[in-house]
């Protein structure tokens, strides 16, 4: 399994800073998160000499781009702004293609209030209206378990119903488990589709709200997600999904090293 970083941990830093991060710390793969300005400058807006010098930037130090993270939400249920959506998305197809990112990742999102079942077939045709600029760029894009779509047996009937070797998930390991869903149901729901993995661990302040804090000093269980799917032989990227804004105080530096750290120590006892 491959180690990976959102830019989310350090949205202050340059793609150069970020680079050397990741040398430090021992990542091999950088997930740009597109729309929120962060200083990387990984965006759709990219000349195409922007693009090749980042990707070339990468390659340079036996580094890659493993997924580009989109805010697309592919369940909307108003026509025009999914049509808006599956654009956007086409675009951040082309970007993938343009750094060497294999993945693109999407939402679900808030959906229509209507039997699962009719959501699902919609949702499928959504995914399935970008099959062919997937497939012509070699870029898979993955539905992620989150938001309306934590659960993991829907999203896998969604990629199912796609039926598309370029649709596939991105199995966020801590929103499944905030449903009460077992690691083990979910990984026997997903098995086969799981393409990508995200990791953040959360506990609660006083008023119920989400707080970040370091991998394993959480509520939520990381380690048997990620020994069943070492022991099925995933090989894909793991990266560290810890949001900080802009101009905040985080010490971004610390938490790749300390997700790190643990992320080793789990997976040497798969």
């Amino acid at each position: 399994m491959n180690l990976a970083t959102m830019t989310s941990v350090c949205p202050d830093w340059t793609l150069g800073e970020i680079v050397q991060a990741m040398k430090s710390h021992g990542y091999n793969g950088l997930e740009p998160r597109v729309e929120w300005n962060h200083r990387a400058g990984i965006e759709a807006t990219m000349t195409v000499n922007e693009r090749r010098e980042a990707r070339d930037r990468l390659d340079s130090e036996g580094l890659k781009f493993c997924c580009v993270a989109t805010g697309v939400k592919m369940a909307v249920a108003d026509e025009q702004q999914r049509e808006s959506q599956i654009e956007a998305l086409r675009r951040y197809i082309e970007l993938a293609g343009d750094i060497g990112a294999p993945y693109v990742r999407t939402f679900g999102g808030v959906h229509a209030e209507r039997d699962l079942v009719l959501v699902i077939d919609y949702v499928a045709d959504s995914y399935r209206a970008v099959m062919d600029e997937a497939a012509a760029r070699s870029v898979t894009v993955l539905m992620e378990t989150h938001d309306h779509w934590s659960a993991s047996a829907p999203v896998r009937a969604v990629v199912e119903l796609v039926g598309h070797e370029c649709c596939a998930v991105l199995w966020d390991l801590v929103h499944p488990m905030r449903l009460l869903e077992r690691p083990e149901i979910t990984f026997q729901n997903l098995q086969g589709l799981v393409r990508h993995l995200h990791v953040h661990d959360f506990d609660y302040g006083t008023e119920g709200d989400m707080q970040a804090v370091a991998l394993g000093a959480g509520r939520y269980d990381h380690q048997t997600p990620l020994r069943l799917l070492s022991q099925a032989g995933f090989d894909e990227f793991c990266s560290v999904e810890v949001i900080h804004s802009r101009g905040d105080s985080a010490d971004a530096d610390f938490v790749l090293g300390q997700y790190a750290d643990k992320l080793r120590e789990y997976l040497a006892c798969s």
